[in-house]
């Protein structure tokens, strides 16, 4: 019965006062908690911080592994294979490759060069347009140069 108040506390909170309850201060940690919330009814801070990482902004961005802090004792066990946080097969660029050079016939990509590189021109920040760059040129290298080319050159 005990943890179905706690639910039940929390639930009723968020019916009377909306989902940032937990900004009212009052109800705040003593302990800044940093959070991708950034909307909602009842906003006692304003957020205007973008809300992906990594961002140019300043905002927050990924631990290395290395980073990471330490899980002190955890009891240690003897694996056959080795152990990884993230799957070992990490892709994060073949299916956005697959769909480019395999999927898309060459009127599509142009479409796709044209899109992309016409925001793109549209005031974004040289590192942003950069990084934008490097992230096409992951994806496809073609595909990713002549987006560059059409940002660089004006046109599409």
């Amino acid at each position: 019965m005990l943890l179905a108040r706690g639910f039940s506390y929390a639930d009723a909170h968020r019916a009377r006062l909306g989902v940032n309850y937990k900004q009212i201060p009052v109800n705040a940690p003593k302990v800044e908690v940093h959070s991708y919330s950034k909307d909602g009814a009842m906003r006692i801070r304003n957020a205007t911080d973008p809300v992906y990482a990594p961002n140019s902004c300043g905002g927050p961005h990924g631990q290395t592994r290395s980073a990471r802090p330490r899980r002190t004792g955890m009891p240690t066990a003897r694996w056959s294979a080795p152990r990884t946080r993230c799957a070992p097969d990490d892709d994060d660029w073949g299916q956005a490759g697959t769909l480019v050079r395999d999927v898309m016939d060459d009127a599509a990509r142009e479409r796709l060069v044209s899109n992309v590189a016409g925001h793109l021109r549209n005031g974004v920040s040289v590192k942003v347009l950069e990084r934008a760059c490097d992230y096409w040129k992951n994806i496809d290298k073609e595909t990713g140069d002549k987006i560059e080319a059409a940002v660089r050159n004006g046109s599409s």
